[in-house]
């Protein structure tokens, strides 16, 4: 993660996010599971699936470090038959970037195993009539796949804001106070579309949890009253391509969704019909009390597991 702007927003720790997705609750897909979730080894729960479908921040890795064992883990799940794939709320950078981190990184994932919320919207934007969009990424961002679109990256030029006929929220990384401030300003003056290619609060990085442009989504939400549309978990876009990409996609019921988020990889699972386990070691629940948490939420997912 880049050193922070003198204007950035600072990082938010696990208690600070978990209250932040009990309130937005009402912008999130309905579906979730009451009751008690069982705790287990990761290896012992895969025999029913025949996809595992994994999150990658907190479950794969922390910022571009690894998690122990999770490349192994992966290797195991190849070696039992099963199909692996990541679905990620990861929209700032283009897919070559991310199968490069992959690989570094040690793990063996093809391109077509790994859906992202970029690729999401991508998708959605084929469905939008022509308008000029105002982008929230890092301005140095490879933008070559959106370049079909009429867009400029908003930077801190308040004409920007004003000549958007719509605003894409793809990657916080740079984004300050300032910026947002302009942001509620122009959408508030004339409401237009938002689109959210990140729905994440926070993603976890070596020096904590950072904000992710769902955060800024839903501030933006709470102080316009305009409603933005999100694409990437929890919301089914993702899981339906994720899907998709299977020459013979399994039932709902045979895929197992792995994330360390209640309200976003728990809750799309859910929402998807899969089955579902919880990371806790380091994610977004990491030094909480994750029973209190499955309770405060009413998310409940099947399983609960250190790591992979």
């Amino acid at each position: 993660m880049n050193a922070l702007a003198p204007d950035a927003p600072t990082p938010v720790d696990p208690a600070e996010a978990f209250a932040a997705y009990l309130r937005l609750r009402h912008r999130l897909p309905a579906a979730a599971r009451q009751g008690l979730a069982t705790p287990a080894r990761f290896l012992d729960i895969v025999t029913p699936f025949d996809l595992i479908l994994f999150d990658a921040y907190g479950v794969l890795n922390v910022g571009e470090t690894a998690i122990p064992g999770a490349a192994d883990a992966i290797a195991a799940l190849r070696g039992m038959g099963k199909a692996v794939a990541v679905a990620s709320n990861s929209a700032a950078y283009p897919k070559s970037r991310m199968m490069a981190r992959y690989a570094a990184l040690g793990f063996d994932f093809a391109p077509e195993e790994v859906v992202t919320s970029r690729e999401a919207l991508l998708d959605r934007l084929t469905r939008e009539p022509n308008r000029r969009w105002g982008m929230m990424l890092n301005p140095q961002a490879d933008t070559a796949e959106f370049s079909g679109l009429d867009h400029s990256i908003l930077t801190d030029a308040p004409e920007d804001y004003a000549r958007a006929e719509g605003f894409l929220l793809i990657g916080s990384d740079g984004w300050t106070n300032a910026r947002q401030a302009l942001l509620e300003d122009a959408v508030r003056a004339h409401p237009r579309p938002v689109l959210v290619g990140n729905p994440d609060l926070v993603a976890p990085r070596e020096t904590g949890l950072s904000r992710e442009p769902g955060w800024f989504a839903h501030a933006l939400a709470d102080a316009t009253g305009v409603a933005p549309e999100f694409l990437g978990k929890p919301f089914p876009d993702i899981f339906d391509l994720a899907l998709a990409r299977r020459a013979r996609p399994p039932a709902p019921g045979r895929v197992l969704m792995v994330g360390d988020t209640l309200h976003t990889d728990i809750l799309g699972g859910q929402q998807a019909g899969f089955a579902t386990a919880l990371v806790t070691a380091r994610g977004a629940l990491a030094g909480l009390d994750v029973a209190d948490a499955i309770r405060r939420s009413g998310i409940a997912p099947d399983f609960v597991v250190d790591a992979i």
